[in-house]
């Protein structure tokens, strides 16, 4: 044949009808032993595949949710999805990718609508800054939808996960204070996303709560080339003048400022502490070894997939935050000469 074969080719194959094809693939408890086995021998023999697409788009189940990629941003992206079609797979669902990387509200509402015209039974959205949530505020796509790492989203039918971004920088602070620091500079990730905006929040609220303590904040993207550029001007600017802690937006921004200090001679933690965000691998192995806040990327994809298959089975849309953790390593001690706490 010029063409795959279809369920016609099988019935003829097989000597039986139409119908009785489709009750054996269909697992019906009707079709005598010795027919189910012709009629699979069949399938064998001209190696017919079922028109999964086609089926979805008639009973308006895939056994498939939607993924769209909205961010540029999302730095651990392959945890967050391991997580997402690690859970979907056990719950025995596939994952369909897109991609919206900006643009109006249409374009997004277009992404949606590709997804949902391929039967898709729900939705999970990554998005990393708050054009992502505007665009969602007003769009019905009639499927569950959840959105991933983002702030809350004004639209009562969207449910959303995010790791506590908030708590994790106040977590890093508080470590920082702790060790009687009291001039702890932010060097910030890319603030048009909701990750480096969180950070900064946390960052602020917790120095408000500490007597005496002093904070200055330098605009970063996320990239240890910034990491690199603020710590050099930090040490340039006014010799002597360095503050004792640096909060680092992200561990690519930590290890740019390591990268600086290394060749400005300025010691970690001997001048400066430093304290990073994400536990990425291979901090561990820094010199020395980074102090950050640990993210649970995976758990975030799996949680994500929980909430849709609640929403799917009628439960309301719901938000949910996963408390990040500190991980304390040698890049972090007392300021010198100074006991801790202090």
């Amino acid at each position: 044949m010029n063409r795959a074969p279809g369920m016609v080719d099988v019935a003829r194959e097989a000597g039986v009808s139409h119908v009785t094809v489709s009750r054996v693939l269909n697992g019906h408890p009707s079709v005598r032993p010795e027919t189910r086995a012709r009629v699979e021998a069949a399938i064998e023999k001209l190696g017919y595949r079922r028109n999964s697409v086609a089926r979805a788009l008639k009973s308006r189940r895939s056994s498939t949710i939607g993924v769209v990629l909205a961010g540029a941003e999302l730095y651990e992206l392959p945890k967050i999805l391991r997580g997402v079609q690690g859970a979907a797979q056990r719950a025995g669902y596939w994952v369909n990718l897109a991609s919206w990387q900006g643009g109006t509200t249409q374009d997004l509402a277009e992404t949606l609508q590709r997804l949902t015209d391929q039967a898709v039974e729900a939705i999970a959205v990554i998005g990393d800054r708050p054009m992502v949530v505007d665009a969602l505020a007003g769009i019905a796509t009639g499927v569950p939808m959840s959105v991933i790492m983002s702030g809350n989203v004004p639209n009562p039918d969207v449910g959303f996960v995010e790791l506590d971004q908030e708590l994790g920088a106040r977590l890093a602070v508080r470590h920082l204070v702790e060790l009687g620091h009291r001039h702890i500079v932010h060097l910030t990730g890319a603030l048009r996303t909701f990750d480096a905006q969180a950070r900064v929040d946390g960052w602020r609220a917790e120095l408000a709560e500490t007597p005496q303590a002093a904070g200055e904040l330098f605009e970063g993207d996320f990239t240890g080339n910034s990491g690199y550029r603020l710590a050099t001007y930090l040490v340039k600017r006014r010799e002597g003048e360095l503050p004792t802690a640096i909060f680092a937006g992200n561990d690519q921004v930590a290890m740019g400022v390591l990268a600086a200090f290394a060749e400005l001679g300025v010691k970690v933690p001997g001048d400066v502490s430093l304290v990073g965000f994400d536990d990425i691998a291979g901090a561990a192995y820094l010199v020395p070894a980074l102090t950050t806040v640990r993210q649970d990327f995976l758990s975030l994809g799996e949680r994500s997939v929980e909430q849709l298959l609640r929403m799917m089975r009628g439960g309301a849309a719901s938000s949910e935050r996963i408390a990040p953790e500190l991980v304390v390593r040698r890049s972090t001690a007392p300021p010198r000469g100074q006991a801790v706490g202090s």
